[in-house]
């Protein structure tokens, strides 16, 4: 896995929710509503829960938010009626990008999507025309400026707590696991007060596209952006090597 940090993708991520914390924060409080629907709200016994709110904190979302979060989803079991989707397709150059949204009107999501691909010169395949060309995995980013820990140390508690692979880059650490693994592994780290920049079950390519065509990149990008700005959108994976 060395050799290609997306810690410096991560960080630009985070500063872009940080002037947009009503878009992460929708995106999460949806997710926290389905897991409680799926798994109750007590999250010693909703390992779904429980990822949700490591994925919460690592974006900076108050306790008390997420706390009324899980709340307001316990007694409003009735009306969570939010359906997950995922779209595949193409953008600039045969790029490959994948949509997971969560919806309440799949006929608004699907239209807002397919709109996004067309804008950028892309479009929307069927099911599976892109998804064989990544890996699903559980990632943990930790920023070495956040974290005091031996990198030796660190990797033996993530690999005992079955991680599949460590990798040390220039500013961070990658913790792959099975999706199978991810939450065991998560809970060991933070057992062991280890901050984490990110944490979360990923698309992870197999290969990246490189863009060299500036009308090519500023396609993708309008891509990316309208799909950032729709709400139902929860998650957007690619293999464009920025």
């Amino acid at each position: 896995m060395s050799g290609h940090s997306k810690f410096a993708n991560i960080k630009h991520k985070k500063e872009k929710n940080d002037a947009a914390k009503g878009k992460i924060f929708t995106i999460i409080g949806r997710e926290i509503a389905v897991a409680v629907k799926e798994g109750g709200s007590d999250p010693a016994n909703n390992s779904k829960l429980r990822d949700v709110i490591a994925k919460a904190k690592a974006n900076n979302m108050p306790n008390d938010t997420i706390d009324r979060g899980i709340k307001k989803a316990a007694g409003d079991l009735g009306s969570v009626n939010y359906v997950g989707i995922t779209y595949e397709g193409y953008g600039p150059n045969g790029t490959a990008i994948i949509v997971n949204a969560l919806t309440d009107n799949k006929n608004r999501t699907a239209s807002n999507v397919r709109n996004a691909f067309t804008k950028g010169g892309g479009n929307v395949g069927t099911t599976g025309c892109v998804s064989y060309m990544f890996d699903e995995k559980g990632q943990i980013i930790i920023d070495k400026e956040e974290c005091s820990m031996d990198a030796d140390d660190l990797m033996m508690i993530a690999l005992d707590a079955g991680a599949e692979d460590f990798a040390e880059e220039e500013d961070s650490f990658e913790v792959i696991t099975a999706p199978a693994d991810f939450s065991a592994v998560r809970e060991a780290l933070e057992a062991e007060n280890i901050p984490m920049a990110s944490a979360e079950v990923t698309m992870i390519p197999q290969n990246y596209v490189e863009l060299t065509d500036e009308d090519d990149i500023k396609k993708m990008n309008r891509i990316l952006d309208m799909l950032d700005e729709d709400d139902d959108v929860q998650s957007v994976y690619h293999n464009w090597d920025e």
